[in-house]
């Protein structure tokens, strides 16, 4: 289950994004967001013994914010 936004809204949803939303991209990674930027996002996609594993995200890559806990249930 996720909310996907219609285009109007999409705008206004990228830019409400925050440090902990739990999100989908365009390309089917889903993740935590650690650090939100100008342009791109942290997004925690995995544990590991060294800590969270990272990437980075372009904004308008997200499709759709998850709503909480539903990471912990993948």
């Amino acid at each position: 289950f996720g909310i996907v936004a219609p285009k109007s809204g999409r705008k206004k949803m990228i830019s409400e994004l925050q440090k902990g939303d739990e999100i989908v991209t365009q390309g089917g990674v889903a993740g935590r967001i650690a650090k939100v930027g100008e342009n791109y996002l942290s997004v925690e996609v995995a544990e590991s013994k060294d800590g969270p594993l990272t990437i980075s995200v372009q904004k308008n890559a997200v499709s759709a914010l998850l709503p909480k806990g539903t990471l912990k249930n993948l």
